[in-house]
């Protein structure tokens, strides 16, 4: 894991602490992963949200657990 990545992965773990973060390095599947602590309620995944998260970058699963959030913010109200 290079510095820059580190970095990125102490800023996830602040930002989304509700979330484990792996890497793999299997062929045919994502990079990096998030995978939630705590299961999703019914209504949440009817609205798009799911328990794990995979992208070829970092900075990609950056940009999907940002809009993660925003499917369960707008389920708060």
């Amino acid at each position: 894991m290079t510095d820059d990545e580190r970095r990125l992965i102490d800023l996830l773990i602040s930002t989304h602490p509700g979330w484990r973060y792996e890497q793999h390095d299997l062929p045919g599947l994502p990079h990096w992963w998030a995978i939630r602590y705590e299961p999703l309620r019914p209504d949440q995944r009817r609205a798009g949200a799911r328990d794990a998260l995979g992208r070829t970058t970092l900075r990609r699963l950056a940009r999907a657990l940002a809009r993660h959030d925003q499917i369960l913010h707008m389920l708060r109200y």
